[in-house]
């Protein structure tokens, strides 16, 4: 059973809807076309990955657009099998002055319900605010969020340069609202900056999941911290290869965390960069990654676990992955 609880909506847009964007819109062509703007070539550093995502930004400033590329995301995840996706974005990029952050995350839960309508598989979206961003912007973020805890959103998450601006302090009331709507909360962290980040996201915001949280497997009391607390690690295996968070499948911080007996979920962040989906992630775990298959199997269980979704999903993800089993 497929569960990806780490996408970015950033990361999903098909080279041929760009395409077709692209010529509504009057924007150029890369060279080399758009799968090639897309893809990353190797491993190499967060700033030459996010350098691929960004090709996507100037697509995704209508709200149209972001409702087709929503639903999409959602449509391949199913075609991969997965039966439950959270799709993450950071609205504050594609807002304009004619399409606002509400705008935005109305758009993209458009396109998502529409696609879980269509495939039967369960959805959700969260925002994401950016640690470079300003205050007013990140307030608006968790506003428009909390106004859409009913109506698509199921959670709040912070992304960015965590090494540039490593301060939480600013985001924490924020979170606190989001808790109180009755979001999900989740936080980038220990990607890029060190274990210790991921500590602070737990105590300071209150999260219940950490985002790659790579560092964390340098400091063994910190792993032993993070499973007493019952924090979720949502570990997105080629995504951190390539970003160079990991050397490789085989020497990726998920063995430290599964031996240390910490709860993993899978993501595959942004697949149309990484041209990695679920569904094959889970297979390289094993046969690239060496994780025994009955170890990877096991992280369903902790994605449902730890999935922002209501109790019924919850319900329904449980007895699929008990059938399945059986």
């Amino acid at each position: 059973m497929l569960l990806n609880l780490h996408t970015h909506l950033e990361g999903t847009v098909r080279p041929g809807t760009a395409a077709e964007l692209a010529e509504v819109a009057g924007c150029p062509t890369p060279v080399g076309g758009w799968e090639n703007a897309f893809r990353i070539k190797g491993p190499g550093n967060l700033t030459v990955f996010l350098s691929h995502v960004a090709a996507a930004y100037p697509l995704l400033g209508r709200a149209e657009n972001l409702r087709r590329v929503a639903f999409e995301a959602v449509q391949d995840a199913a075609l991969d099998g997965q039966s439950y996706i959270e799709l993450r974005l950071g609205p504050g990029t594609h807002a304009r002055p004619n399409l606002s952050v509400l705008k935005v995350l109305e758009a993209v839960c458009t396109g998502v319900a529409e696609a879980t309508a269509a495939t039967g598989i369960h959805a959700g979206v969260i925002a994401c605010m950016l640690r470079h961003e300003p205050q007013d912007l990140v307030e608006e973020i968790a506003r428009a969020a909390v106004g859409l805890a009913n109506s698509g959103v199921v959670g709040l998450d912070i992304a960015g340069d965590e090494l540039l601006y490593p301060s939480l302090d600013r985001f924490a009331p924020l979170y606190a609202l989001a808790r109180d709507a009755g979001l999900g909360l989740t936080a980038h962290a220990a990607e890029a900056g060190p274990g210790s980040a991921a500590r602070e996201a737990v105590e300071s915001l209150g999260v219940s999941r950490i985002g790659h949280g790579s560092h964390i497997a340098d400091e063994p009391k910190l792993l032993d911290w993070i499973r007493d607390e019952g924090v979720t690690i949502e570990v997105c295996p080629t995504s951190n290869v390539l970003t160079g968070a990991a050397p490789s499948l085989a020497e990726h911080p998920v063995h430290a965390f599964v031996k240390a007996g910490i709860a993993v979920a899978l993501g595959d962040d942004n697949p149309e960069n990484t041209g990695v989906r679920l569904s094959e992630e889970v297979r390289l775990l094993v046969t690239k990654g060496d994780l025994k298959a009955e170890a990877v199997a096991g992280f369903a269980r902790h994605a449902i676990n730890a999935a922002f979704c209501s109790d019924a999903v919850r319900r329904d993800l449980a007895a699929l992955l008990d059938h399945e089993a059986t």
